[in-house]
């Protein structure tokens, strides 16, 4: 059965997280997604946070930007996460929005390149190994954890173009995709990651994809849907988004389940006027409706 999630947008002020946490907890929801975008909300505190509030629901960090952190400090707080909440934690890391690394001084040449060390390195580490390796960016000597997680942390790569979702199919444990998908796109998407998982030998191993969806319901969700899709260029892409009732929402996740999605994540719009009732929305509604 393909997973259902909501992202926390940190368009809200950090302060209504627990709110919406425990709804979600309460509501039974399995996952809540929350987004380290520049210049808004930290990943790790609020996942950290949103985990110490909640019980049972899973709690993912979509994305890191991997410019931003030394691969170290990001294995230390996955692992820590992890030992912390185990088997609650989920994190992703990508280029980052490459306008947004140039603010801070972090734009790096080659960010395929960045990624492809990055990714190697955090995973021997969240694998207990002990790591020594001089690349292009990712240089480490003789670094292990001192605490390192009792299972391998999966780490999932945030990636759009071919190049990156192949990278991610020979170098990551899954993949994150944006909103910008259609079901189309996310098949496309599915190709090109086997490709890469075969070219790395790895087609035996799972990879899980994560989408997510923009969702609205109400009684102007349909406008609500449009001026965003507008916003972000997307009015004219067919299949991106979807507005309505619970029937058409869960009719839309089916269909990126379909085209190999394992975990359908509902990202409200940035001016959802009710964030508890969309996850209530999400568990109550809308769960109940999927295969």
């Amino acid at each position: 059965m393909t997973a259902l999630g909501v992202v926390f947008r940190p368009q809200l002020p950090p302060e209504r997280l627990r709110a919406v946490a425990r709804g979600a907890d309460a509501a039974g929801l399995e996952e809540l997604w929350l987004w380290e975008d520049c210049f808004l909300e930290g990943g790790v505190s609020t996942a950290a946070a949103a985990l110490a509030w909640t019980e049972r629901v899973r709690v993912g960090i979509g994305l890191l930007p991997v410019p931003l952190r030394n691969v170290a400090v990001t294995a230390m707080e996955a692992a820590s996460l992890e030992r912390m909440f185990p088997g609650r934690s989920m994190l992703t890391v990508g280029h980052g929005v490459q306008d947004w690394m140039g603010q801070v001084g972090a734009r790096a040449e080659s960010p395929l390149t960045l990624l492809r060390e990055y990714l190697l390195a955090l995973r021997a580490l969240l694998a207990g190994e002990r790591l020594s390796t001089e690349g292009r960016y990712v240089r480490l000597d003789d670094v292990a954890l001192d605490w390192p997680p009792a299972a391998p942390v999966p780490v999932l790569a945030g990636v759009t173009g071919p190049r990156s979702l192949r990278l991610s199919g020979e170098a990551a444990d899954g993949t994150l995709l944006t909103m910008n998908n259609s079901a189309d796109a996310v098949r496309r998407a599915r190709r090109i990651l086997d490709e890469g998982r075969e070219a790395a030998g790895r087609l035996g191993d799972p990879h899980r994809v994560v989408v997510y969806l923009l969702a609205a319901t109400g009684p102007d969700a349909q406008a609500r849907l449009h001026a965003e899709l507008a916003a972000e260029g997307l009015a004219d892409v067919p299949g991106v988004g979807v507005a309505g009732d619970a029937d058409a929402v869960a009719k839309a996740v089916q269909e990126f389940a379909e085209a190999g999605a394992d975990t359908v994540v509902l990202q409200p719009t940035a001016d959802e006027p009710d964030p508890e009732g969309f996850v209530r929305f999400a568990a109550d509604q809308v769960r109940p409706l999927l295969a």
